[in-house]
């Protein structure tokens, strides 16, 4: 199999990214005015949507080469920056808003997910917002069997194999209670996703405030 940045690399110019970005519940908390950062952006397709509704203030990182390079030709009008490390090179308490979406499910590590958590809260303000699109457990015959297969080499149930090389994962919801426990939550809600390959999958999105 690929390691992440590579896969992410192959696919840059082909993907399209379908899982909505609930616009309506983020304007409740994030105002055009605020400091938005897109960790993990892609091409910036979220951040476009946002431009377009008139928010200016807004910066994203990937840590694909191919998915940034993009970016920019599409959205020359967007602040996007590839992310060279596992820390997010933006001051302490420097943005008001962080957006995470569909991120996790790229990241098999319990470890490495909290890793990127504390990240996003030391860079948010006191009171800034995190807003997270990813996806949670199925438990239909397809995904049931290829959690089932990739337990002999990966520690947590959810994770799973594409046949194109990425490895990916969905999360139980005590999990990502527990990542996020750190948070005030103001919403959560259960979503059914289309899939970057056409598929349906359980989702959620949370928005909620750093304490």
């Amino acid at each position: 199999m690929m390691n992440s940045k590579e896969y992410w690399n192959s696919v840059s110019e082909t993907k399209q990214f379908t899982t909505p970005f609930q616009f309506e519940q983020f304007e409740r908390y994030v105002h055009p005015s605020s400091r938005i950062l897109d960790v993990g952006c892609g091409y910036g397709r979220t951040l476009q949507e946002l431009y377009l509704r008139d928010y200016r203030n807004l910066i994203g990182m990937d840590f694909s080469e191919g998915m940034i390079s993009r970016g920019h030709s599409l959205f020359p009008e967007l602040d996007l920056r590839v992310k060279t490390g596992p820390a997010i090179d933006m001051e302490n308490q420097s943005v008001d808003a962080v957006i995470l979406f569909a991120v996790l499910t790229c990241i098999i590590s319990d470890d490495e997910q909290l890793e990127l958590i504390n990240e996003i809260k030391r860079v948010l303000r006191p009171g800034g917002i995190l807003y997270i699109n990813d996806f949670l457990l199925n438990d239909d015959e397809r995904n049931r069997k290829r959690y089932e297969a990739a337990l002999s080499k990966y520690p947590t149930y959810g994770i799973f194999e594409l046949p194109e090389g990425a490895v990916l994962r969905h999360h139980s919801e005590s999990w990502i209670k527990t990542l996020l426990s750190d948070f005030h939550m103001k919403e959560y809600n259960h979503l059914v996703f289309t899939t970057m390959n056409g598929h349906q999958s359980n989702g959620f999105y949370f928005i909620g405030s750093r304490e």
